[in-house]
């Protein structure tokens, strides 16, 4: 019996996680902790009987409690909840699927308990990739990639030496806007870009792909976990989502892992790897595709990808700056503040305004995060 913990267990990988579980009686979940959908939690808590819950608002922590009194289960809130969670003796694995840089610490705390990492939350190795992967193998925990185009590159480089990697190449789907001018992205909506052609996703990460900052994050997270250099990742455009990532190595053979856009097959990879177990989802059916389009990224026109070059061959501090940007910027959009195409401005000019730091400690990356949140707010105060 695997123990399962989860960050996020009401969003889209927590749910899907979740169901996971459902189909398989060898996994139980031990511990929950998810944002502020306190119905959804209590439903979870329910059906699931984890022994920990964690909700971050206090106040709903405290309708929580009122909630489950005749459910056995301690209820936390806060950082001190999420880490609880993340700590949680009996667990064997911590999915975290909790989006933005909050997820840092209990992952940090997890791997100091000896938790191993089915690691869907980009921004900690985005962010902190040089503390998190020596604290990893200090502590012999496993990283286990569960975005698809990382899963894809773990899975091509099973029993492969790594040494031997020419090439990683990460694949996009283009997102809704694939072909737009800069001209007719200027008064896209929310709507649009929410409308993602292949894959069901949250709303942040949903603007990340269309704006292909989302790209820019796997290449820096993709550096972290197979130790390959920026110049040796390369984005591709596979619209059909078919073709999930590739690996070139030195001889010139490639490997890559095709599946239909379905994330619960990188989830249960990481949940039960090295074995493979049967998913009951849709397969890929050759017979039914027509071609497999391979194309550049515009790089020109969509400068999120360019942004995340920048930034970790910068290294230091700068990744910490484009993610944390990209992130209020997000949410300003999603709030109706600004336009699309602002969400490239506001990133390049905290980017071009930072003083870097070249190896940040923990602290001084939750700092440079508070900076960029204050620079962004002093030019949108009303946001």
């Amino acid at each position: 019996m695997k123990k399962i913990a989860i960050i996020g267990s009401t969003g889209s990988i927590g749910t899907q996680a979740l169901e996971i579980v459902r189909e398989n009686d060898d996994l139980e979940v031990v511990a929950l902790a998810a944002g502020n959908n306190i119905e959804l939690l209590e439903k979870q808590v329910r059906e699931f009987r984890p022994r920990i819950v964690s909700i971050w608002n206090q106040d709903k922590a405290r309708q929580l409690r009122m909630a489950l009194s005749d459910v056995e289960v301690a209820v936390y809130s806060g950082m001190d909840g999420l880490i609880e969670v993340a700590r949680c003796e009996e667990s064997d694995i911590l999915i975290t699927a909790i989006v933005g840089m909050i997820g840092i610490r209990p992952t940090i705390e997890a791997i100091k308990a000896k938790k191993d990492i089915a690691l869907a939350n980009k921004e900690t190795l985005v962010t902190a990739g040089h503390i998190i992967m020596k604290l990893a193998r200090d502590m012999g925990v496993k990283i286990l990639p569960v975005d698809s185009e990382h899963s894809a590159i773990f899975q091509c480089l099973n029993g492969e030496n790594r040494n031997t990697i020419s090439r990683l190449l990460i694949t996009a789907s283009g997102g809704p806007f694939r072909g737009y001018t800069r001209k007719q992205l200027q008064n896209v909506t929310l709507e649009d870009a929410l409308n993602h052609p292949n894959w069901s996703m949250g709303k942040k990460i949903t603007i990340d792909s269309a704006t292909l900052v989302n790209k820019g994050l796997e290449v820096i997270e993709a550096k972290w976990l197979f130790g390959v250099e920026p110049d040796n990742i390369e984005v591709v455009v596979q619209p059909q989502s078919i073709i999930h990532s590739m690996v070139e190595f030195l001889d010139g053979a490639v490997m890559a892992q095709l599946g239909t856009p379905d994330m619960k097959l990188p989830i249960q990879y990481a949940l039960y790897y090295p074995e493979r177990k049967v998913l009951n989802a849709k397969k890929l059916d050759f017979t039914q595709m027509s071609g497999i389009i391979i194309d550049k990224p515009d790089r020109e026109t969509f400068k999120g990808l360019d942004f995340a070059y920048s930034a970790i061959k910068t290294g230091g501090s700068m990744p910490t700056v484009f993610n944390a940007a990209n992130e209020k910027a997000v949410e300003l959009f999603l709030k109706g503040k600004i336009k699309f195409l602002e969400i490239y401005e506001i990133i390049e000019q905290c980017m071009s305004d930072h003083k870097l730091i070249d190896v940040p400690t923990l602290e001084e990356i939750l700092e440079t995060e508070q900076w960029v949140y204050e620079s962004i707010s002093k030019k949108y105060s009303n946001s």
